[in-house]
């Protein structure tokens, strides 16, 4: 608990309160000097007031103490501010997600407001903080300069970083309401970005070709469409995963690589450990690949490192998480397939079971969607799909107006006949 001493005048009338918060001791077990404040009551407060106030206050300093905002929490700028921002959201953030927002506050938000006080902040800077991100030039994969301006989508993910960064100032009571809330904005209005999927016929067509690749890229692709799992849940699958009675698939981890680190191993997103059932064909090749891995094994010995996983480097060790994606798009190269990214695999496997007549909830199950508004997105496909079953079948019905040529001549014999006539 804070300490509380009143400060007196001369007429022992309380002009002040100084609170102390205990900071404990270093690694040498001396005492630290506590955080210290001062609180002056308002002259129109009763004795009591003042004192409940001061209790309020020397809280809520304790909470700042406790979050690293020890002192006058209207001297706290932005960029102060990050440290005990990513304190916090280490604890709710997948490892992935906090990189990125890492990279979002680092080359776009404190260059621009990190030196603001937020308790200065205002609506009409954030609005100058989104157009200057509507001007910046989009950045190509090769590091350079693109002509196109960062979609509106960009815009808003960014945005939204900062919008969570100043909710917490809230909580935290620094400011008393978030300048960075969507009513207070004119924020860009991004397009849904459209969902992209292999047809029926590109799908068979694609498993076809599978045929003449390698055995563990064949069960990598197998995998993702018939289990819907992401790229990351794949890498991360092991043998001991796999019930083939039951011919079930448990997905529990995840693979993730970031920037400059080695793979590492996380929950699956939302968290939610599920179990997908193949199809026997599928459970034949994982049987083919475990004897390949064994195969690989014996001729390494000492060299091979054994995890246990599907899916590996040459040595044994889990494969990079990246991989998937540069083999699946040099596949698509090769056999002429128009280029998806590889996630567009599980967007397909979810499509294919929604035409397949399976029920959104399974659907939701299967893919491991933390909530079922997620799941709904491939509706829209469903849709598109049968507007356009809708055209086909209008071309194909439709009646020529124009009469054939048997029935143009059985038309004209009476006029001709009248005529003679």
């Amino acid at each position: 608990m804070p300490s509380i001493t009143p400060r007196k005048n001369k007429a022992s009338e309380v002009i002040s309160y100084r609170i102390r918060v205990s900071r404990g001791y270093d690694s040498e077990g001396n005492k630290l000097k506590p955080y210290e404040m001062t609180w002056k009551p308002s002259p129109s407060m009763t004795p009591r007031q003042a004192e409940k106030e001061a209790q309020r206050q020397a809280l809520l300093f304790e909470e700042q103490c406790k979050n690293g905002l020890a002192g006058d929490a209207s001297r706290i700028t932005l960029a102060e501010f990050v440290p005990v921002y990513l304190e916090q959201k280490q604890q709710t953030l997948s490892p992935m997600v906090l990189e990125m927002y890492c990279r979002v506050i680092d080359q776009k938000i404190l260059p621009a407001l990190g030196h603001h006080k937020i308790q200065d902040l205002r609506p009409v800077h954030v609005q100058a903080f989104i157009q200057q991100l509507c001007s910046i030039d989009k950045r190509n994969r090769d590091g350079s300069d693109s002509e196109e301006k960062l979609s509106a989508a960009s815009v808003k993910r960014y945005l939204t970083v900062l919008q969570s960064m100043l909710k917490l100032a809230v909580k935290r009571r620094i400011i008393s309401e978030n300048p960075a809330r969507a009513e207070l904005l004119d924020i860009p209005k991004a397009t849904a970005p459209k969902i992209d999927i292999f047809t029926k016929q590109e799908a068979a067509a694609m498993l076809e070709a599978l045929e003449q690749e390698p055995l563990q890229f064949q069960v990598l692709i197998q995998l993702a469409i018939i289990t819907g799992a992401r790229r990351g849940e794949l890498v991360a699958l092991r043998f001991s995963d796999i019930d083939r009675k039951t011919r079930k698939i448990t997905i529990e981890r995840a693979a993730i690589k970031r920037t400059g680190q080695p793979p590492e191993i996380k929950p699956p997103k939302d968290y939610e450990v599920r179990s997908v059932t193949v199809t026997p064909a599928c459970i034949e090749l994982v049987d083919k690949l475990e004897q390949e891995k064994r195969a690989q094994r014996r001729a390494l010995g000492s060299y091979w490192n054994e995890g246990g996983w599907l899916f590996t480097q040459e040595n044994g060790d889990m494969m990079n998480p990246q991989t998937p994606t540069k083999q699946f798009s040099k596949f698509l190269k090769r056999h002429d397939f128009p280029h998806r990214k590889f996630h567009a695999l599980r967007h397909t496997s979810a499509t294919l079971l929604l035409y397949g007549g399976v029920s959104l909830k399974q659907v939701q199950g299967r893919l491991g969607h933390g909530d079922i508004e997620t799941t709904n997105k491939y509706l829209h496909c469903l849709q598109e799909a049968d507007e356009e079953a809708a055209c086909v079948l209008q071309s194909m019905l439709t009646v020529s107006r124009k009469p054939k040529p048997e029935q143009a001549q059985t038309q004209t014999e009476p006029t001709q006949a009248k005529a003679g006539a």
